[in-house]
């Protein structure tokens, strides 16, 4: 295998990938091992055909795409190692040529990581953050606990409220019709979640059980189904049972049954300790949050749109994944929400420029400063990785490739670079604090969400999706 360079405009370039013509034909006579059971040759037992019989019946190139595929996925990786070049997307995959007895020869159009610029990043004029807990937030955290505590108890006496839980049997009417999906018996839902199309659920306040009764909605004009989209509906609805939480009396016994102390006051005082802490975190993330940003505004760089739309494509794939772990899959959340995917690839794109932004001026500070991470720190990150995912060292780093080693010493120089702005900040300086928002950009806050994963890999600056998706 053999690749050429050609440098494009705007950090975009293509790879030329010659494969020899002795692989191309390993490769179709692998494609045709794996597909000559499926043929049926005039003759000949099923999968006992000879493979020029089959190419004489069939054409000469019938095995062509599978070998072109088994190829592509084999030599691209190699090619983008060989050629040197920091590749930062999908490839858009194009064959030039593939003929029996000839090389193989395919081109892979990518993005490369652009040059960055940086302006001014030491001395950013970033805030001090308040810190203070009041009892307010002590009470609501102690709510949040009474909540997660609180016993399901069947009601009988009174009409849906918001926050019940409902059982219902439901059919959904268009012009009169029926129309197919729009039944459900038995359904469990609860009122307030925004499981339903919108305006659905607030209508079943004020139901009585056993009752039946219509809820009119319309739903979203970019609804999945493209026949509901837009359209009226009808659903007669029957709620069966109501069920409510009742909250668990806010007493000593309930502070002893959720916290290692005996007394209210003393449980109190816990959680305005661990709610110190907490804010003290999130105001450290801030603070990282609004230098990046700052020094990003003074930087200058040129995104590949390539590059944007791989990273939008990862974004939704990762809300995918979280929506796995929860029970639901991609289809039906697009279902319930009726949004698309292509509409959640577009409401990413802020996020999706604002992480590789973040990124890239990270790693050109790095660079800037110098800052590298020694094998012990390197050594202790992955001890810390081995605790959390339970597991001896030597087998965390068997299940590691060199790719992602590498990767996680990188993200660790990263973090080693947000860490020194940080630590340069111009703490006198108050006046950024009503200009700049803070966001989720930081690697830190993104690896609280990244544990999505079956094996351990360390991701980069990632953020939740779910309210921009």
């Amino acid at each position: 295998m053999s690749v050429t360079v050609e440098k494009l405009e705007k950090s975009m370039a293509k790879l030329k990938i010659t494969v020899s013509a002795e692989e191309l034909e390993k490769a179709i006579q692998n494609a045709y091992q794996k597909n000559k059971g499926k043929i049926q040759i005039p003759g000949f037992r099923k999968g006992k055909a000879p493979r020029k019989m089959i190419e004489q019946m069939y054409g000469k190139g019938v095995f062509f795409e599978d070998a072109a595929n088994e190829l592509i996925d084999n030599e691209y990786p190699k090619a983008v190692e060989e050629c040197g070049e920091e590749v930062v997307s999908s490839p858009k995959i194009e064959v030039e040529q593939i003929e029996a007895g000839k090389d193989f020869i395919f081109t892979a159009e990518v993005a490369l990581k652009p040059p960055v610029k940086l302006g001014k990043y030491k001395g950013v004029e970033v805030p001090k953050m308040d810190i203070e807990v009041t009892d307010e937030d002590v009470d609501a955290e102690i709510d949040k606990q009474r909540n997660t505590n609180a016993r399901t108890v069947e009601v009988t006496d009174r009409a849906v409220a918001n926050g019940d839980i409902v059982t219902l049997d439901f059919e959904g009417f268009v012009d009169g019709v029926a129309f197919e999906g729009g039944k459900g018996t038995d359904y469990p839902l609860t009122i307030g979640s925004g499981a339903f199309i919108p305006g659905f659920e607030e209508q079943l306040v004020g139901f009585e059980i056993g009752k039946e009764g219509e809820v009119n909605v319309t739903f979203p004009e970019e609804y999945q189904a493209e026949d509901l989209a837009g359209k009226a509906a009808t659903f007669k609805c029957t709620v069966k049972a109501i069920k409510a939480k009742e909250l668990p009396e806010l007493n000593d016994e309930f502070a002893s049954d959720v916290s290692d102390f005996d007394t209210l006051a003393e449980y109190k005082e816990d959680v305005k300790k661990k709610l110190t802490e907490r804010k003290t975190n999130e105001e450290k993330a801030k603070r990282e949050d609004l230098v990046v940003k700052a020094v990003i505004e003074d930087a200058e760089m040129e995104l590949p749109e390539a590059m944007v739309e791989t990273q939008q494509r990862q974004i939704v794939n990762e809300f995918a994944q979280r929506l796995q772990m929860q029970g639901m899959n991609i289809d039906q959340y697009l279902q319930y929400t009726g949004n698309t995917v292509d509409k959640m690839l577009e409401q990413v794109k802020p996020q999706a420029i604002e992480r590789i932004q973040a990124r890239l001026v990270l790693e050109a500070v790095a660079k800037e400063e110098n800052i590298t991470v020694s094998d012990e720190d390197f050594e202790e990150e992955l001890k810390k990785m081995a605790e959390q995912y339970k597991m001896e060292l030597d087998k965390l780093k068997s299940l590691m490739g060199e790719a992602e080693l590498k990767t996680m010493r990188s993200d660790l120089a990263v973090q080693k670079a947000a860490d020194f702005l940080v630590e340069n900040v111009k703490e006198s300086a108050k006046k950024a604090a009503k200009k700049t928002t803070a966001k989720k950009t930081t690697k830190k806050a993104a690896d609280e969400e990244a544990e999505t994963e079956e094996k351990p890999k360390r991701t980069t600056r990632k953020k939740k999706t779910e309210e921009e998706a």
